[in-house]
C-alpha cells in the first residue's frame, strides 16, 4: 500500500478517533473520572461521571444543521461528532468503548441519537415534532413510552408538541450508517434510541435562527431525555438517582464561575433600597405634621454613586450564551433582566417612569390581594393591646439583642460576618447585605422583638447567610422575585415564633391598599387621610406606609408582604416543605429549578437553619398550617387566643 505524504496523513490522523485516545478514555471511566475532550472536526464529547447514558449527536457531512448540536450541550452525557466517512470508523470505535465499559459498571447502557430532519421536508410549522425510533425487540419500549410522553408536555408559543414513536430497524440519521450494530450493542446490553427532531428552532427557508425557540426546545428536550433515562435505569441498570433530575450535569464549566462573578459585581455596585429610601424621614414628618397634613412633604435621596448607563453596558457584555447548561443559562437570563430594570429605575428616581418599572420588578396589586386587604382591615379592630408601646425597645437595646441573636448563629456557623448596627440615615429595620441597619429613633413594641428577630435575621439573614454558601452568589444576591416570597416566609416566621400580631396584619393590609390607592393615581395626601381617618391608623404610622409606598416616584414592594405570605401559604397547602425555601434568595417560580440544583449536587447543603425551628410550638403551628391555608385562618386563630 502506497504511504500517504506526510502532510496529508497529518491531516487524515485530525479526521479520525486514534486507539490511544479510546484507551485513555476507557481507563478514565473505569476510574470513575469525568471525561471532557475535544474530538476531530469540531466534536467534543463530555461524561461528567460514571453514568448509564450518553445522547449523541452528529453534524451531517451533506448539509448544514446550525444550532442543532446545542441541544445536547448541557446534557451530564453527551457526544458531538462529525457525521463525516472519514469519521466512521474511530467514532464506532469510541461509542463501542464508552457502552462496554460503562455496561459493565451499570448492567445495560443507553444511547439517544438525536437528529433534525432537513430545513427542506420541514413543512415550516411552529409546533415543535418529534419522532422516536426504536426497534421492535428489545426492553426499550417503557423508556420511548417516557420519551414520548415527556416530549408531549413541551410548549412553545402555547402549543404543545407533537411526539409519536416509529418501530422498525433504523434508530439513526438518514444518510448515515448506525454506530452500533445490532448484534453487537445487544452483546454490549446496550438499548438505542433515535430522536428525529422538526428544526422549528430556525427558519426553515433561510436558516435564520430563532434563539428564544431554542431556548425553549432545549429546555423541555433535557428535562424529557432525564425523565426517559430515569425510567430505563430504574428498570434496566443497578444504578438508582433518587430523582430524574440527579442524573443532570453536576460539574460547572469556567465561564459560569466568571458570569456568575460579574452578575454578582453589578448587583452588589449598589443597594437599591437604599438607593430610593429618603434619608429625611423624619424632618419630612415633622415638616408634614406642622402643615396639618395638608402639603405633600419633601423627601431627599441619597446621591447615586454609580452611572445606570455605564453599568447596563457591564451588564450586556456578560456572554451568558455561552453556557450550555439551560437551567443555570436561564437562571443568569432571569437574573440580567431584573438588574437592568433596577438600574432602569435608578436612573427614574423622582420622575412617573419609576412607578412603571415598580410594576414590572414588585408588581401590583390584583382584585383578590386587594379584596382580602380590605377584608383585614374590616375584620380586625384598629384598637388592640397587642403592641403597647410601653416597655418598649429602643434602637440600642434591639441591636444588642439581635446581635446576641447572631452570635447564636455564629457559633453554629463561624463563618458569618454579619452585624446589627444602629444607623441615622435609615428608618424602621432593614437588613442589607446580610446586616441589620437599625433606625435610630426606631422603638420597638416589647411583645414584637422575637418576631421581628425572626423576621430579620432568622429568615433575612439566614437565607442570606445559605445562599453565600452555595457555589455561585447569585442566591445569596438574590433571584428575580425573591422579595415577594422572602418577605412571605419572614412573615410566617413571626407567626411561628407566636408573634404575627392582630396590629401586624392590620399593617400590611394597609401597605397593599396604599400601594393600590398610588397606583391608581391618588396622591401622597390623599393616600395618608384615608389610613388616618377611614381606617384608624395612627398618624405616625400613615405617614410611615404612605412614604414607604411614594418613595422614589412608587415604589409598589409593599404589597409583596401580604402577597408573599398568601401565595407561601398556597404553597404548603399543596405539599411545599419549608426546608427547600432556605437555599438561598429566589421567588416561587425559581422553586423548581432550585430544586433541580439540589437534586444535581450543584447546591450545598445549607448550613444553617432558623433557630425558631428548634422550638416544638413553631414546629406544631407549621404542621398546622396545611389545614389553615389562608391568612383569615390566621386571624381567626389569633383572635381566638
Amino acid at each position: 500500500m502506497k504511504k500517504l505524504p506526510r502532510s496529508r496523513a497529518t491531516e487524515e490522523s485530525k479526521q479520525t478517533i486514534s486507539s490511544a485516545f479510546i484507551e485513555a478514555a476507557r481507563q478514565r471511566l473505569r476510574d470513575g473520572k469525568a471525561l471532557d475532550r475535544k474530538l476531530p472536526c469540531g466534536g467534543r464529547v463530555h461524561i461528567d461521571r460514571q453514568l448509564p447514558f450518553i445522547v449523541l449527536y452528529r453534524r451531517p457531512a451533506e448539509r448544514s444543521d446550525p444550532d442543532a448540536d446545542l441541544l445536547v450541550r448541557g446534557e451530564a452525557s453527551y457526544l458531538i461528532a462529525s457525521g463525516d466517512r472519514k469519521n466512521h470508523r474511530g467514532l464506532c470505535a469510541f461509542v463501542e468503548a464508552i457502552a462496554e465499559t460503562l455496561s459493565e459498571c451499570f448492567g445495560a447502557f443507553l444511547l439517544i441519537e438525536l437528529w433534525t430532519k432537513p430545513d427542506a421536508q420541514s413543512n415550516g410549522e411552529r409546533r415543535a415534532r418529534f419522532r422516536i425510533c426504536r426497534p421492535k425487540q428489545g426492553r426499550i419500549s417503557l423508556t420511548a413510552e417516557a420519551l414520548e410522553i415527556s416530549l408531549s408536555e413541551i410548549k412553545i408559543k402555547g402549543e404543545f408538541a407533537k411526539a409519536e414513536t416509529i418501530i422498525g430497524p433504523k434508530n439513526h440519521p438518514p444518510g448515515m450508517r448506525p454506530l452500533l450494530a445490532a448484534e453487537r450493542a445487544a452483546e454490549l446490553s446496550c438499548r438505542m434510541l433515535g430522536l428525529e427532531i422538526d428544526p422549528v428552532f430556525r427558519d426553515s427557508s433561510t436558516g435564520e435562527p430563532f434563539p428564544l425557540v431554542r431556548r425553549a426546545l432545549h429546555k423541555g428536550l433535557s428535562r424529557a431525555i432525564k425523565r426517559a433515562v430515569f425510567e430505563f435505569t430504574r428498570r434496566q441498570t443497578s444504578h438508582r438517582p433518587p430523582h430524574y433530575h440527579a442524573l443532570g450535569r453536576q460539574s460547572l464549566v469556567k465561564a459560569v464561575w466568571a458570569i456568575d462573578r460579574e452578575l454578582a459585581q453589578i448587583s452588589n455596585a449598589f443597594d437599591f433600597l437604599l438607593q430610593v429610601t429618603p434619608v429625611n424621614v423624619d424632618q419630612a414628618w415633622a415638616g408634614f405634621r406642622r402643615n396639618r397634613f395638608d402639603a405633600e412633604p419633601e423627601f431627599s435621596s441619597r446621591p447615586l454613586k454609580l452611572d445606570p448607563s455605564l453599568e447596563k453596558r457591564r451588564l450586556f457584555q456578560i456572554p451568558i450564551e455561552r453556557i450550555a447548561d439551560p437551567t443555570l443559562a436561564q437562571l443568569f437570563r432571569d437574573q440580567q433582566t431584573e438588574i437592568d430594570r433596577k438600574l432602569t429605575m435608578l436612573g427614574d428616581r423622582g420622575t412617573p417612569r419609576f412607578l412603571y418599572g415598580s410594576l414590572q420588578v414588585f408588581g401590583g396589586v390584583d382584585a383578590s390581594l386587594l379584596a382580602l386587604a380590605y377584608e383585614i382591615l374590616n375584620r380586625v379592630p384598629p384598637r388592640s393591646r397587642d403592641e403597647s408601646l410601653r416597655g418598649a425597645v429602643d434602637a440600642t437595646e434591639f441591636a444588642r439583642r439581635a446581635n446576641d441573636e447572631l452570635a447564636y448563629y455564629r457559633s453554629q456557623y463561624p463563618a458569618i460576618r454579619s452585624q446589627a448596627e444602629v444607623r441615622s440615615d435609615v428608618t424602621g429595620l432593614m437588613v442589607s447585605r446580610g446586616n441589620l441597619l437599625i433606625g435610630a429613633s426606631t422603638k420597638i413594641p416589647a411583645s414584637r422583638v422575637d418576631a421581628l428577630i425572626a423576621h430579620e435575621i432568622g429568615t433575612h439573614i439566614v437565607t442570606y447567610v445559605n445562599g453565600k454558601a452555595q457555589p455561585f452568589q447569585q442566591l445569596c444576591v438574590g433571584l428575580p422575585g425573591y422579595e415577594e416570597m422572602q418577605e412571605g416566609l419572614a412573615v410566617l416566621s413571626e407567626y411561628l415564633v407566636g408573634g404575627l400580631s392582630r396590629p401586624r396584619l392590620r399593617l400590611l393590609a394597609a401597605r397593599v391598599i396604599a400601594a393600590h390607592r398610588m397606583i391608581s393615581g391618588a396622591g401622597f395626601v390623599e393616600v395618608f387621610r384615608e389610613l388616618d381617618r377611614a381606617h384608624d391608623f395612627a398618624q405616625r404610622t400613615a405617614f410611615t406606609i404612605t412614604m414607604r409606598v411614594f418613595r422614589g416616584g412608587g415604589l409598589t414592594k409593599d404589597a409583596v408582604y401580604l402577597r408573599g405570605l398568601v401565595k407561601l401559604l398556597e404553597y404548603f397547602r399543596e405539599g411545599g416543605d419549608l426546608e427547600h425555601l432556605l437555599y438561598g434568595k429566589f421567588g416561587a417560580e425559581h422553586i423548581p429549578m432550585i430544586d433541580e440544583l439540589a437534586w444535581r449536587k450543584v447546591l450545598v447543603d445549607v448550613p444553617l437553619r432558623p433557630r425558631h425551628l428548634e422550638q416544638s410550638a413553631s414546629r406544631e403551628r407549621l404542621a398546622g398550617l396545611r389545614m389553615h391555608s389562608s391568612v383569615l385562618d390566621l386571624i381567626d386563630i389569633r383572635s381566638r387566643k
